[in-house]
């Protein structure tokens, strides 16, 4: 007997569900005092687009992310570890009311806070 092992991206539901997900995500991201400021100058649908072609490659999925280097494209914001840690949790909220395992849900916050160095970062 084989065993197949599905990716996350899978199993969180592909392509739409993802979609779904980062829309949620920003909807709260920009409610919250503290975040929205870092994206008073964005544009939300570029952002959306990036971040799903980002969660899908970081997820197992067919996208391959072709933006800036993490610590790049966020040097020099101001970004500290609380707003992070406030960003993740924002991301966690998302994917429980999408019903996502807890086992599902806390492989891909693994998989986001191993990137705090290069968002939080003062160099590229």
């Amino acid at each position: 007997m084989k065993i197949v092992k599905t990716s996350l991206y899978d199993r969180l539901g592909g392509e739409s569900a993802i979609e779904a997900i980062t829309k949620a995500f920003y909807d709260r991201v920009l409610k919250d005092i503290e975040l929205k400021p870092f994206f008073e100058h964005t544009l939300m649908e570029k952002q959306i687009n990036m971040q799903n072609t980002f969660l899908s490659q970081a997820l197992g999925g067919p996208a391959t992310y072709t933006g800036k280097p993490l610590a790049y494209a966020h040097q020099g914001r101001g970004i500290t570890t609380k707003h992070f840690s406030k960003f993740v949790q924002h991301f966690l909220d998302t994917l429980r009311e999408f019903g996502v395992s807890e086992k599902d849900a806390d492989e891909v916050i693994s998989r986001i806070n191993t990137l705090s160095n290069e968002i939080t970062s003062k160099s590229y």
